[in-house]
């Protein structure tokens, strides 16, 4: 009864970590090019507002949300990249993975 409980669930697992692995090692790759694109055009749109800031107050908000928007897309690729090592450690363990022998 347990072998073809885990014969199942082996069957199962299969169906789902191939589909996702897949899925993830081509968004991956998209996501990194698109936050990349949106963080530059967005940290140049707060670089001209801060150049443009005449205020010491609109000067200090700009910098401010200049720097608050660089470490928050540095942490965001941080994130990424780890996920795509992630997955790749994840599938390399998965594929290598030597299935117990049961009796």
């Amino acid at each position: 009864m347990f072998n073809a409980i885990l014969a199942l669930s082996e069957k199962d697992l299969d169906k789902i970590v191939k589909p996702l692995t897949e899925v993830l090692s081509v968004v991956v790759p998209v996501l990194l090019g698109v936050v990349g694109s949106l963080g530059a055009l967005w940290v140049i749109f707060l670089g001209v507002k801060y150049a443009k800031a005449e205020d010491p107050q609109e000067h200090e908000k700009a910098r401010n949300s200049l720097k608050n928007a660089i470490i928050g897309f540095v942490l965001i690729f941080v994130l990424l990249i780890a996920l795509e090592f992630a997955v790749s450690i994840f599938t390399n363990w998965y594929v290598t993975y030597e299935k117990p022998n049961t009796v």
